[in-house]
């Protein structure tokens, strides 16, 4: 059975089985992706086994995400929240596990051990685990609109390198 999850839906509800039809929309195009042999999940259930942290994934070569990635280690005294490139191999199994392409860096992913989060949702999550007064901030930014949230994280992401600029490699 198949079950197709719009891109454009903020955050995945992670079942026992990771075997779903995902349309994902990176820019413009659109593509459906199969993913029926491996249940993703179970694959990638080892990266939460010692470590229960969320792993917030990020654009390895984009100095917006780069940058962003500095701030919340500077602003997450507690450690709360591991981190790794979309591009590395790790990355590419968690994006599989959160229903997007393995080479989808069109959003910043934030993956717990039972749910993803996308695009303006993974913000406001992240924003959650870092110090104050991100929580708060967090807590009045989830009233806005989820479309109203995404257009304008979609409109710099799209426009990042263009902004930002990139980098050869990963910082990290």
């Amino acid at each position: 059975m198949a079950i197709l999850i719009p891109a454009s839906f903020g955050r995945l509800t992670i079942t026992s089985r990771a075997q779903v039809r995902v349309r994902v929309s990176a820019s413009a195009n659109q593509r459906t992706i199969r993913r029926d042999s491996v249940d993703w999940v179970k694959e990638t259930s080892s990266f939460f086994e010692e470590d229960k942290r969320p792993i917030m994934l990020f654009d390895g070569v984009c100095n917006l995400c780069n940058g962003g990635v500095k701030f919340v280690r500077d602003h997450d005294r507690n450690r709360s929240i591991r981190f790794e490139a979309l591009q590395s191999e790790a990355g590419k199994k968690l994006l599989l596990r959160s229903g997007r392409a393995p080479d989808d860096i069109s959003s910043v992913v934030l993956v717990e051990n039972d749910r993803s989060y996308i695009k303006s949702e993974a913000v406001l999550k992240i924003m959650k685990y870092i110090d104050l007064p991100f929580p708060q901030l967090a807590f009045f930014l989830q009233f806005a609109p989820l479309f109203v949230r995404d257009f304008l994280y979609e409109n710099v992401a799209n426009n990042r390198y263009a902004m930002f600029g990139r980098s050869d490699s990963c910082e990290l």
